[in-house]
């Protein structure tokens, strides 16, 4: 999801603009021919508390309120081969010169310092940590250390089927794999590149090799990926996974707000709809994670709490940055930088100094941040309209976590619908794009099929009152609970007359804005998904299935929208397939409106509707 959920929010922090060291002043390496700067005195308070609370485990990994430091994250790159719309811009972020990070020998010192110390646990982050050429060589080495008990990595899953049998070989005992969304259209408008199948092939290959559980990282973001909390459990029933939702964090300069987060009891609560037979399992000594099982079901699912419920008297990481700093806390702000003491020529006694300051001033929680989450409104369901179409992605069929059960026992992956598909005609090639991802994996999901004209099924019951106004006249809306459940199915159509000027840059995907179609595909089908938001007397409508299909009419230089929606309830979805339709069109005239002001939408209209009391209609 794309980088990694919980390293792409890492790499924001680690790359901050200003950094210092926990003392506040900036590090320096001394000039030749001066001696190294004296050791960081432990204060006096941790040295109390060391005495009193006599441990083997290394005093210079303790900090003064008793917590041990076994575990450490190293970062062994900035960058990164994804470009996730919430992490970075597409032509990516400014990098450290090469010659400030740390080289391959210097992480290999610094993690034999630390396992020496007591560090059991070791995880390789990035950016991207398998870019790294040599990461394979690194989890070889560091597997040779003594006491070090666990190599893990995290991973956006990228090139881990490649990989993953040489790391294991090497030693790697433990796989993270970022992944926020299950459906192929929204990975790629989420991370501006492709590369689902890779990672659906990057687990199932962790899976082949005995990897249990694979841990499977999903930040939670309300607007993005909470409709798909259910999907993601599903997989567990007949896979070894560990499904862990992350509690989304604000941090420093971050461009989401709060109100995207979405809590671990709303999502608990959410989940138990569905399993109320969900079981919580025992905590293990400094988890992160809040863990739970369905009976019968192979996986489980885990929730990192790390808003609503912070785990820092419980801390027991430290991380160490790519160029070389030392970070006692993810969200402080203060570094001390490891590297610049190496280069410098520090005895291990002075790194252990430097190393045990820092520890020593780690703070019992990050202050600043959840004094922000309480200062901060409440999440709530409802979000900015404009907001949200520049997050949401495509809602996928219920039976799609089924199917990628199915075909991984079978050790098959879903064939994987292609955002962009051409079809030779005429001139120019032809571009079509829809959302729907067909049952036996065909990718339809740009069909070229044409659409069969409606044809009338009768005379459509007419009502002589207008069922929204009451007795006085007044607006209602109205009371569907007496209404049986159907199968609801509506479709809308809409046309979007460009102009040879901006439709020749549409068929050719030239606008500077970006990919018209697939924005307004993503447009339609959020626009769907909130249209009781958008008109006021229009029930809220869950629906079980969204497509919008958008063709290229070269006779009329214009775009043919085509939405279709599905629920089983007591109301029908005709406006949401309006809306949807309407909602694409104006995307449409959105993203191409710097072009030419002499674009028309047109003929918005109900093509189709099945269900519901007053029979189907089918527009001649």
């Amino acid at each position: 999801m794309a980088a990694q959920p919980v390293s792409r929010m890492l790499r924001r922090v680690l790359r901050s603009s200003v950094r210092s060291c926990s003392s506040g002043a900036p590090v320096t390496q001394p000039h030749p021919g001066e001696p190294s700067q004296p050791a960081v005195e432990v204060p006096s308070g941790r040295r109390r508390f060391l005495r009193e609370h006599a441990a083997p485990f290394s005093a210079f990994l303790t900090d003064s309120f008793g917590r041990r430091h076994s575990y450490l994250r190293i970062s062994l790159t900035e960058k990164c081969n994804l470009r996730c719309q919430y992490c970075m811009p597409e032509d990516g972020v400014p990098l450290t010169p090469k010659a400030d990070l740390l080289t391959t020998e210097e992480i290999l010192t610094l993690a034999r310092l630390f396992v020496k110390e007591g560090v059991d646990k070791i995880r390789l982050t990035g950016g991207e940590p398998l870019i790294r050429p040599d990461v394979v060589d690194i989890v070889a080495q560091l597997h040779q250390l003594e006491g070090l008990r666990t190599i893990g990595i995290t991973t956006n899953g990228i090139s881990l089927a490649r990989l993953l049998p040489q790391l294991q070989k090497a030693g790697l005992s433990a796989i993270n794999i970022s992944l926020d969304t299950l459906v192929p259209a929204k990975f790629e408008f989420i991370v501006r590149r492709k590369g689902f199948r890779k990672v659906m092939e990057g687990i199932h290959k962790a899976i082949e090799l005995g990897y249990s559980p694979v841990k499977v990282n999903c930040v939670v973001m309300r607007g993005l990926n909470e409709d798909e909390l259910p999907d993601f459990v599903a997989l567990t029933e007949g896979l070894p996974l560990d499904v862990r939702f992350i509690e989304y964090m604000p941090f420093d300069g971050n461009k989401w707000n709060f109100r995207k987060m979405v809590s671990y009891k709303e999502m608990l609560d959410t989940l138990r709809q569905q399993w109320p037979e969900l079981e919580k399992l025992p905590e293990e000594e400094s988890s992160t994670a809040k863990a739970f099982k369905i009976p019968g079901f192979r996986g489980r699912v885990s929730f990192i709490t790390s808003m609503s419920e912070h785990f820092c008297g419980t801390c027991n990481r430290l991380r160490i940055t790519a160029d070389g700093n030392l970070k006692v806390c993810l969200f402080g702000n203060s570094e001390v930088s490891l590297r610049d003491h190496l280069r410098a020529g520090a005895s291990e006694e002075e790194l252990l100094s430097v190393i045990g300051a820092a520890v020593g001033r780690k703070k019992r929680q990050h202050a600043e941040l959840f004094l922000m989450c309480q200062d901060s409104p409440p999440a709530i369901p409802s979000i900015s309209f404009r907001d949200s179409l520049h997050v949401q992605g495509l809602r996928h069929r219920v039976s799609f976590s089924s199917q990628m059960v199915t075909l991984w026992k079978g050790g098959r992956l879903p064939q994987i619908p292609l955002l962009a598909q051409r079809w030779l005609g005429s001139g120019l090639p032809q571009r079509h794009y829809g959302s729907h991802l067909d049952s036996d994996a065909n990718p339809k999901c740009l069909s070229p099929e044409p659409w069969a004209p409606a044809t009338p099924s009768g005379p459509l019951p007419t009502s002589d009152q207008l069922t929204h106004v009451d007795r006085e006249g007044q607006a209602a809306m109205v009371d569907v609970g007496g209404k049986p459940d159907t199968e609801r199915v509506a479709v809308a159509s809409a046309v979007v007359l460009l102009g040879p000027v901006a439709y020749k840059l549409v068929q050719e995907n030239q606008l500077k804005k970006g990919d018209a179609l697939v924005v307004a595909q993503l447009a339609g089908v959020q626009a769907a998904k909130l249209t009781s938001q958008l008109i006021p007397l229009c029930h809220h409508v869950a629906l079980s299935h969204v497509q919008v299909q958008l063709e290229l009419d070269s006779t009329r230089h214009a775009v043919v929208v085509r939405a279709s929606c599905r629920a089983r309830g007591p109301t029908g979805v005709e406006m949401e397939a309006l809306t949807s339709a309407a909602v694409a069109a104006l995307t449409l005239y959105d993203m191409c409106k710097a072009v030419s002001r002499d674009i028309m939408l047109a003929e918005i209209k109900l093509v189709s509707k099945t269900g519901g009391q007053r029979g189907d209609f089918h527009r001649t």
